[in-house]
């Protein structure tokens, strides 16, 4: 049995959590393998919406394993939050999430060094969500941090208290003024005690070796889904860097967030908009910064479900798409918000980029910090509402040109589309 994967191909916010929710009853453990609580995937089921920050989008799903794996980095008074809110909603995580020994705990002074930071950049700011994901992925790949594990031994607190005050002194070097040094609003040490109670509270869900888990649920020939958070483009070394999250977002992150070998990867699929969006500084080439990128925000309700930021708005883009589907192994694409562009009587697509007088297929490194001429191809629009169709072949002609048009230019099938944001608008074609 293998692992399938499903991740996002463009700057994130592709709508990730909606086809996780959707495609969990396919699956027997569904698993998170990296990013924290800058994610934020939203699900729309039974009149209800919900927002998930670290837990995987499997979890209203009762009969189905979670799993936070270890490359998951944690902020337990997030988390805590957020298992309050489901228990809120009937749901018993104690009973079917399990969190990774190995991941990573994000600690209240990784957000106040966030916070320094990216004030002192000024207008070079990569537009952090100041949740200390940056910080935390730092102190482990440079052997510093506090891990899940941790919180079990005897001399927790001690560790703690050390790293706390290598980090103050970062801090302090900066010369914060009183308004970097609050965490939500609070001083340090509330915010402290508030993580700490965090931690306490989510003390009943089980701490595992997830890696030695999740193997044994494969040779049990167990179905898995590794869910992935933010998108391709923001992976950490194939993404827009330096404005790029901190972990690696595509599907060899799969292997090393989860503890698998290669060989143990079966379908990829992956998840995009029917148009583009980014949240943050960074390239977009074919961003709208007119009322044609307006009504995509309005219309799209395009605003972070984590910071609340809107979110820049264009034209999808096939360069950048192309490029996240040889780097992932795609096997299956998912067309997300279609609907969003349903009274659009002309939509624009970007077939290639334009530097000077050279042409780019694909967003090769000497594109990413200079001015890009998106080539944009206007296709006809649909001009009717999508959102009470269940079926392929009944939807309008011109939408279903416009995803052959896709599927074509990206060598693949689109297998699932979505036509709302409820589990029961969506369409699934191949699977």
């Amino acid at each position: 049995m293998k692992v399938d994967v499903l991740l996002g191909l463009q700057w994130g916010d592709e709508g990730k959590g909606k086809i996780t929710d959707v495609l969990t009853p396919e699956y027997d453990i569904i698993a998170r393998f990296q990013g924290g609580p800058n994610a934020g995937h939203t699900l729309e089921f039974n009149g209800m919406k919900h927002v998930l920050h670290t837990i995987p989008s499997g979890i209203f799903h009762p009969e189905k394993v979670n799993i936070i794996g270890n490359g998951v980095i944690i902020d337990p008074r997030i988390l805590a939050k957020e298992i309050a809110q489901l228990r809120e909603r009937g749901a018993k995580p104690e009973k079917n999430l399990f969190i990774s020994k190995r991941a990573h705990l994000i600690l209240p002074t990784h957000r106040l060094i966030d916070n320094v930071c990216e004030a002192s950049k000024g207008k070079a700011k990569i537009g952090s969500t100041l949740k200390g994901i940056g910080p935390a992925y730092t102190d482990k790949v440079s052997r510093n941090g506090l891990r899940m594990g941790d919180v079990l031994l005897k001399d927790f607190r001690d560790r703690y208290e050390n790293l706390k005050q290598d980090h103050l002194r970062i801090i302090n070097s900066y010369n914060p003024d009183k308004a970097l040094m609050a965490i939500e609003g609070l001083p340090l040490e509330e915010y402290e005690k508030l993580w700490f109670e965090g931690l306490e509270y989510i003390a009943d869900i089980e701490l595992i070796d997830s890696e030695i888990f999740i193997n044994q649920s494969i040779q049990e020939g167990k179905r898995i889904l590794a869910e992935g958070a933010q998108g391709t483009m923001l992976d950490i070394d194939f993404g827009t860097y330096p404005f790029v999250t901190s972990s690696s977002t595509i599907s060899a992150g799969v292997c090393s967030g989860l503890g698998i070998s290669p060989d143990k990867v079966g379908k990829v699929f992956g998840v995009f908009k029917a148009y583009c969006t980014r949240v943050g500084s960074g390239p977009f080439p074919t961003e709208l910064l007119d009322e044609t990128g307006s009504r995509l925000r309005e219309n799209g309700k395009e605003f972070g479900s984590t910071t609340g930021r809107p979110r820049r708005c264009g034209w999808i883009d096939l360069p950048a798409l192309k490029y996240a589907v040889m780097l992932n192994g795609v096997t299956d694409l998912v067309m997300m918000k279609a609907d969003v562009m349903d009274e659009f009587q002309h939509i624009g697509v970007c077939t290639q980029y334009k530097v000077g007088e050279k042409i780019y297929d694909f967003p090769g490194y000497e594109t990413l910090n200079q001015e890009i001429d998106p080539v944009i191809l206007e296709v006809p629009g649909w001009e009717s509402s999508l959102q009470n169709f269940t079926n392929w072949e009944k939807l309008p002609e011109k939408f279903r040109h416009y995803v052959r048009f896709i599927e074509k230019s990206l060598s693949l099938p689109i297998s699932v589309i979505s036509v709302g944001p409820r589990r029961d608008q969506t369409i699934v074609r191949l699977v």
